[in-house]
């Protein structure tokens, strides 16, 4: 008998042959063998991004560990700065091309003989320079910038921030040491690439501030060994970020002059009690269609509240532009600030300010009603603290155990917040 031709063929062995890239979800890190609009996993639309299967069968020739330099041994030239020729472009510079590391340590006044500078961005070499070096912490700048030879990929790609990332955090495990990556964030303020890097790590910190502000905050997004939405503010100065121990006295004062549309807010970050000021300014629209602009305040509480006004309140803003900001350039995400928004919406409308030395908080109902909020009298001695001598609180809020010094003034509807902010 002639020898036949198989009548199927091996569709596996051929089928992963042919297959040469997967779909990766940017968000959760989740695969796909081809593209579809939205992740099966994470539900997350327009985010399978195509990447090329890597092939474990890649192998390069070991190479010896890169030394790490001390950054007191790292030389500075008197002449360190060199001209680009363009007076306009070395303006913007700082007076030419810099190489910056060891020269901002030392306008710093930083003196840190144990700190060891290593420029490589091959994880190979870094991982074997620590496995020499065995440090007690190590800093990452950035994750996205890390690439290994086993992989083909582009530095930045899924694979390469998913693997790279892997290996540091195995490496930590193994040899008890803190390790910090730092990584990129999208225009969005989201972490650049798999939203897998946030699960693999204990710790996610945001830092974050305006431009115009001097203040910066970091924020714990996720904490396995702490409170979560946990804040820390600093102070950028000339000598660096320094730590502000007290944010409630840089935020606001007791003694300002009284002025229509500012409320002193009473929020809660974390464990951290912080006072805040919140300012609204309403006045007449010149167009059909009322704009409402909210800066460090969700916009859709806004427009709950000013709902929650005309129906409970008796205060029509549907011809008025409404604009609610919180200064200092910090966000308040919590319910606890919705009567203080409430109550500087309506000085701002009447045009009559609230006494200076008062402090609000509370969260306000569809039905008007005042809700208690969490750690009221943390709160209320964090103001008392700062001399402010009065408080607009929810009902339930109010105790026997009040800190000294400070009136409080209990309220259960929204109404009779307003008529309590009258007769101030």
């Amino acid at each position: 008998m002639a020898n036949l031709p198989r009548a199927y063929p091996d569709t596996g062995r051929n089928m992963q042959a042919k297959r040469k890239s997967v779909f990766v979800c940017s968000v959760c890190g989740a695969q796909a063998p081809k593209w579809v609009g939205q992740c099966d996993d994470c539900e997350s639309w327009n985010t399978l991004i195509e990447s090329r299967i890597e092939q474990s069968t890649v192998r390069r020739a070991p190479r010896s560990a890169p030394p790490a330099q001390r950054l007191d041994e790292v030389s500075i030239e008197q002449d360190a700065r060199f001209s680009s020729g363009i007076g306009e472009l070395d303006r913007v510079l700082g007076d030419g091309y810099v190489q910056q590391v060891a020269m901002r340590a030392r306008r710093l006044g930083i003196d840190a003989p144990e700190l060891a500078l290593l420029t490589e961005n091959n994880l190979e070499d870094v991982t074997g320079c620590l496995e020499s070096r065995k440090p007690r912490v190590v800093v990452i700048d950035s994750i996205q910038t890390l690439y290994s030879n086993q992989l083909t990929s582009a530095p930045g790609s899924v694979a390469q921030v998913r693997e790279t990332a892997a290996q540091l955090v195995r490496f930590a495990k193994r040899e008890n040491t803190v390790m910090i990556l730092i990584g990129h964030v999208t225009k969005g303020g989201a972490l650049a690439g798999p939203r897998i890097l946030e699960h693999m790590v204990d710790t996610v910190l945001y830092f974050e501030g305006e431009k115009s502000s001097r203040f910066r905050l970091i924020r714990a997004i996720k904490n396995r060994f702490g409170a979560v939405n946990e804040i820390g503010v600093f102070a950028m100065t000339e000598r660096g970020l320094r730590e502000v121990s007290n944010p409630s006295a840089m935020f606001v004062n007791p003694n300002r002059d009284p002025s229509p549309g500012r409320v002193t807010l009473a929020t809660q970050e974390g464990s951290r009690p912080l006072l805040a000021e919140v300012q609204a300014l309403v006045d007449r629209s010149p167009v059909a269609n009322p704009r409402r602009l909210t800066v460090g305040i969700d916009s859709n509480r806004l427009s709950m509240l000013l709902a929650v006004l005309h129906r409970h309140g008796g205060y029509q803003l549907y011809d008025q532009d409404v604009f609610v900001n919180a200064v200092g350039g910090i966000k308040v995400t919590e319910p606890a600030a919705d009567l203080a928004v409430a109550l500087a919406v309506v000085s701002s409308l009447r045009d009559k300010p609230l006494r200076q030395d008062m402090i609000v908080f509370g969260e306000v109902g569809l039905a008007g009603e005042v809700r208690p909020v969490q750690r009221g009298l943390d709160r209320l001695r964090e103001a008392a603290k700062l001399g402010f001598k009065s408080a607009i609180i929810p009902h339930e809020n109010k105790s026997r155990s009040m800190p000294q010094g400070i009136g409080i003034i209990a309220v259960k509807r929204l109404s009779e917040a307003i008529s309590k902010m009258r007769s101030e």
